[in-house]
């Protein structure tokens, strides 16, 4: 699907078992910002908490981070973020895509740490800004595909 002359918000998620980052970007734009952390340990909770989200955002897209090995392979989490994956589309009817988010975490904690960002306020903020990396990465492969 493309989306070169579409307009309209797109929200990102670093899906974790007990925090999900969240960020925000417009496609036209092209420009990926933190948003928020939804914690929730449940499926179920984490749904009801993006459904909040999609419903003041109004959203066209949702990505969502793909964690995998370093070599690509896939994992446990690469199956939980693919089942996740479907739920969101099932339960939003909006199309979703995959992004390969190897080494977002540990980039998006470099980026707060050179920031004066440290301790529990990095670990806060580190996923969010984690699903901007992500979301950063969807609009950016859109512009050069």
């Amino acid at each position: 699907m493309s989306f070169v002359d579409t307009h309209g918000t797109v929200l990102a998620f670093d899906l974790g078992l007990k925090r999900t980052g969240v960020a925000s970007g417009e496609l036209s734009l092209g420009i990926a910002h933190p948003l928020t952390v939804i914690q929730a340990e449940s499926t179920d909770a984490r749904l009801a908490a993006i459904g909040t989200l999609v419903a003041e955002w109004r959203p066209v897209v949702l990505v969502l981070g793909l964690p995998t090995h370093a070599d690509g392979s896939e994992h446990e989490m690469t199956r939980v973020a693919k089942n996740f994956a479907r739920k969101l589309e099932s339960r939003f009817g909006l199309p979703v895509f995959l992004v390969d988010e190897r080494h977002t975490s540990t980039a998006a904690e470099s980026e707060l740490h050179a920031r004066g960002i440290h301790g529990k306020k990095n670990r806060a903020l580190a996923d969010a800004v984690a699903a901007q990396l992500i979301l950063q990465g969807f609009f950016d492969a859109r512009l050069t595909a």
